[in-house]
């Protein structure tokens, strides 16, 4: 792995103080480093779609309800490099919802955490400083030392049985069984010497749809992520000289910074970079218009190309294509609302109460991601009650009795249909009548039926 705190991160940061000097610097790193043996893979995964990627492998969801709308080798197992650091975050994030650990806990740097290399280098041996401090490292410059503080931590002093945590949970958010991590960061083994597992073999790799996965299960569980995520640049250390300097380029926060800007997306607030030799450039960006919230994932761009400020932001063109695919192409719509009645299925049968039926009506709102210029008529609903030997008095308003089930783009998608009052159970006197009287009616019609 090449280290990152090397001469192009500090272009880069002199880039960001002096734009000018930072401008001729990637024109000419531009110039001697080309992109020549970048393979283009057709969009074979989404059929009639081709967006041109320059990736090993791309995916695009919608962050709510997980909907694919765009995929490109989507399972094949590839390594992540920093992107495995979202599984860290998350289990960070658990720690500190159950009361494992407090923001203001603080972490102490291990000799490993002090001695790694890659982005980061911020800490010495001994070092302390808080949960916050640590994450914000980690999230905003990927920092390997941060990262593995913080793992040590909630590991119980190890980042191997920390891993094995990692791996556990995989299994837990439903990760595809290529799914495997070998430690907090998403170093190559190579990269670890002494500190490499022994307990757990192979190398970090997962896909990009456990990328996907994994990152909407951070942002539905702990969306506090985006807090951290979301600043472009912020000191470790307040007497720090410099600051930390975030490696997603894409940030919106970044509009403004010269060198930066042409990266910039509107919305753009997350979420986690990658590099290694082994991985290329990969990146899991998320963004936010008019309500919907994307998730993309690009894998292995600029591939076996030089580590340069050129071959860095390729990543970033590349989730460019896949955002502009999606926020142009697809849209929140609210298809049921809630509360409403279904035409087909007004009422249900009760049987023993006071009245023989009760009105229903959808107990929630159900809102889909649709292509743009969808027509109803690509909208099929269906309304079914629940088998009438269930739907027995008493019944309480909001009582659950059957269900909708909406089709779109061949997924079925079910809301269910509650009471919109109480039953009471009828006395027996009522229900006795009322059984002499379906008698009788029933008796007359066969005799009228007879004639």
């Amino acid at each position: 792995m090449k280290t990152r705190r090397s001469v192009i991160q500090l272009i880069k940061w002199k880039a960001y103080k002096r734009p000018v000097a930072g401008a001729l610097a990637v024109l000419l790193l531009g110039q001697i480093l080309l992109f020549a043996g970048t393979a283009k893979v057709s969009a074979a995964d989404t059929p009639g779609i081709d967006l041109k990627l320059e990736v090993k492998a791309a995916i695009l969801i919608d962050a709510d309800s997980g909907e694919v709308l765009y995929e490109l080798n989507a399972d094949a197992p590839l390594a992540p490099a920093s992107m495995a650091k979202m599984m860290t975050e998350y289990l960070v994030m658990e720690a500190l919802q159950t009361g494992k650990i407090k923001m203001d806990t603080m972490v102490p740097t291990s000799k490993y955490a002090a001695s790694v290399g890659g982005s980061g280098g911020l800490l010495a041996e001994g070092d302390e400083h808080t949960v916050n401090d640590m994450f914000a490292g980690m999230s905003i410059n990927s920092a390997n030392d941060s990262t593995i503080a913080l793992a040590e931590l909630v590991g119980g002093g190890s980042e191997e049985s920390f891993a094995g945590m990692m791996n556990d949970k995989a299994k837990e958010l439903g990760l595809s069984s290529n799914a495997h991590f070998i430690n907090s960061t998403g170093l190559d083994r190579s990269d670890l010497g002494e500190y490499a597992p022994k307990s757990i073999e192979g190398e970090t790799i997962f896909t990009a749809r456990d990328a996907s996965i994994l990152a909407q299960r951070l942002l539905k569980d702990h969306k506090e992520i985006l807090a951290y995520t979301k600043i472009p640049s912020q000191k470790f250390r307040p007497k720090d000289k410099t600051p930390m300097i975030n490696w997603n380029w894409m940030l919106e926060g970044n509009k403004d910074i010269q060198n930066f800007k042409k990266y910039a997306y509107i919305g753009m607030d997350g979420l986690k970079t990658g590099h290694t030799d082994a991985a290329g450039y990969c990146f899991t960006g998320t963004a936010e218009r008019n309500g919907m919230r994307l998730i993309s994932v690009v894998m292995g761009a600029a591939f076996g190309l030089p580590d340069n400020q050129v071959n860095q932001g390729k990543r970033f063109i590349e989730t460019r294509k896949l955002m502009d695919y999606g926020f142009n192409n697809f849209e929140i719509k609210q298809i049921i609302a809630p509360k409403t009645a279904v035409e087909s299925l007004p009422d249900v049968k009760v049987k023993k109460g006071v009245a023989t039926k009760v009105s229903v009506v959808t107990e929630s709102a159900l809102s889909l991601v649709v292509k743009k210029g969808m027509t109803p008529d690509q909208i099929k609903q269906e309304a079914v009650s629940y088998d009438a030997n269930k739907i027995v008095a008493p019944i309480k308003a909001g009582d659950p009795l059957g269900t909708l089930t909406v089709t779109y783009n061949n997924k079925k998608h079910e809301i269910k249909l509650v009471a919109t009052e109480a039953v009471k159970k009828g006395s027996w006197i009522r229900l006795l009548f009322r059984a002499i009287g379906k008698f009788f009616s029933g008796l007359f019609k066969g005799i009228k039926n007879i004639f």
